[in-house]
């Protein structure tokens, strides 16, 4: 382990933010960790089914504010893509093998879980498992690649975004939901808000990295105000307070994104812009870093797996045991569920730990090791604006 972790601090650049890669890894693990916490899969009258336990137990709302963290992956996405492409024109690399060379590694690993999931569910349908049980599963690992296709389409935008001030697609945000909630205007008008919505926070952090919001005075402006303002529409505009959907409830903060959550993930990325100062000085240590480094060079891995991961115990499970197991089979209706799912956490994680070892290499592009990946991102524009994030 001491060999891997110098191993990791001598391949990393010198200007190179660490802290940066620090949030990545953080929105990422709380993106993960919320789904293990409010996704249950339960197994009745011979089916499993997807549930929340936000239906029943609306007073763990809160979960969904500290684990809804997909806001932060989009200011860091922004930095560095603003970034890159800065650097790339210094370079004189044409746009389009800028771009693809970034789709590329974004898609490179979804490769894998279209072929092994297109093959598991005819495997499933074939040994007659209900087209119920298939769709639920199935939603459990599709729907969350929507992210990346709006991630994409932000990326190649990223010339434009440079140029962009994060206010224009905030006022598209209001003035969609002005009109679709306010005035009765069509549902499907909300779907503009899928781009915009997540556009605010990459703009945001193209901002940081052209040199705005250096000054802590902004930063708690941003946390403050965007807290203000979701604390607002919840309580005055009838916005749920979860950050996240329910099933049964009247609508979603996030399908598609709301103006609520738009003003909730700026305050999260004003928090995330303080954290910078204090993570740079935990990252410092070589042990903190590598850890980093390690799920950075793993974010898309875990992302695309970990459902997959939890499906994996829950059915396992089911075909091991005598009858459904609590916090994994059971309906999440209580504090006894709650305490369960907890429980099983670590048994996820392991699950997912293999999910990594069989499929790293998809993200990795083939290569194994450490070290050349760990500075695969760290190009020279990370170097000027790492110093004045």
């Amino acid at each position: 382990m001491t060999g891997l972790v110098a191993r990791i601090a001598a391949a990393t650049p010198p200007g190179r933010d660490r802290a940066v890669d620090a949030l990545r890894a953080l929105a990422i693990l709380g993106v993960v960790g919320g789904h293990w916490l409010v996704t249950a899969l339960v197994a009745d009258s011979g089916t499993v089914r997807g549930a929340s336990p936000l239906t029943a137990m609306p007073q763990l709302t809160p979960v969904s504010w500290v684990f809804q963290t997909l806001a932060v992956f989009f200011l860091v996405g922004g930095m560095v893509a603003a970034g890159s492409w800065a650097s790339a024109r210094k370079r004189g690399v044409p746009y389009g093998r800028w771009v693809g060379g970034r789709l590329a590694r974004l898609f490179r690993p979804v490769e894998a879980v279209l072929v092994v999931w297109t093959l598991a569910a005819a495997a499933m349908l074939a040994a007659g498992v209900g087209e119920s049980t298939v769709r639920a599963l199935g939603k459990l690992v599709w729907s969350p690649l929507w992210f990346l296709l709006v991630f994409a389409v932000l990326t190649a935008l990223t010339p434009l975004v440079t140029r962009l001030h994060p206010l224009w697609p905030l006022v598209v945000v209001l003035h969609v939901d002005l009109v679709r909630l306010g005035l009765g205007g069509p549902r499907g008008l909300g779907w503009i808000n899928v781009v915009a919505g997540w556009l605010v926070p990459y703009c945001l952090g193209a901002l940081v990295a052209r040199g705005g919001l250096r000054g802590r005075t902004s930063r708690w402006a941003l946390l403050l105000g965007g807290a203000t303002a979701a604390a607002a529409l919840v309580l005055r505009a009838g916005y749920p307070a979860s950050m996240v959907g329910v099933p049964g409830g009247r609508m979603s903060n996030l399908d598609p994104p709301s103006l609520a959550a738009v003003a909730f993930g700026l305050a999260q990325c004003g928090a995330a812009l303080l954290l910078l100062g204090p993570l740079r000085r935990v990252v410092r240590r070589p042990a903190a870093w590598a850890v980093v480094a390690v799920v950075n060079l793993a974010a898309m891995t875990v992302f695309l797996w970990h459902q997959t991961a939890m499906i994996v115990v829950t059915t396992t499970a089911l075909l091991l045991a005598d009858g459904p197991l609590p916090g994994l089979h059971t309906v999440p209706d209580g504090a006894g569920w709650v305490v369960a799912r907890l429980l099983w956490l670590p048994v996820f994680a392991l699950a997912l730990l293999g999910c990594w070892v069989v499929f790293r290499s998809y993200e990795q592009g083939g290569r194994r090791g450490g070290g050349s990946l760990v500075v695969r991102e760290s190009t020279p524009e990370r170097k000027g604006w790492a110093r004045r994030a």
